[in-house]
């Protein structure tokens, strides 16, 4: 998964695979954080909050039983911003052109797909977050539709 910059990407990130190689998983996390840090620094100073447009792209890629089946790329613009009186609340909508192709017929089709998220701070280091997504397609008779998508959960920092 490419690296996001909107702060909603690590709470409303779709990857979340387990590493077994915990060694492996805390060197390459460690990393990480120095690299996010020094990237974030000039920003330290700057406010508790960034709200405003960014654009998006993310691709989606399925191998069910190791072999490849479909592939759909965003190109999202969208905005992100903090609500309420104490900033506990983070949201964010998207959406855009979506490029989506498949093996079974080797084509590609154009449509468009969105996103509304937020997250809801419980405590300093807890969080409600959500997602509802749409993606317009075709059915076999070849009659638009929109295909919708959802997702919740609850972040635990450490």
């Amino acid at each position: 998964m490419l690296e996001k910059t909107d702060p909603m990407s690590g709470i409303l990130s779709s990857a979340g695979y387990f590493c077994a190689h915990a060694r492996h998983l805390n060197k390459n996390m460690s990393i990480k954080s120095t690299i996010a840090a020094l990237a974030a620094s000039p920003f330290v100073f700057a406010g508790a909050a960034f709200a405003g447009p960014y654009v998006n792209v993310e691709s989606n890629l399925s191998y069910p039983d190791g072999e490849y089946s479909s592939a759909s790329t965003d190109l999202h613009v969208g905005y992100e911003g903090v609500a309420g009186a104490e900033g506990k609340i983070a949201y964010y909508v998207q959406g855009g052109p979506a490029l989506n192709h498949a093996e079974s017929t080797d084509d590609t089709d154009l449509d468009f797909s969105g996103k509304v998220g937020a997250a809801y701070a419980l405590a300093d280091a807890t969080s409600l977050y959500g997602e509802i997504s749409g993606a317009t397609d075709e059915d076999a008779q070849g009659e638009s539709l929109v295909n919708w998508g959802a997702k919740a959960g609850v972040k635990f920092t450490f």
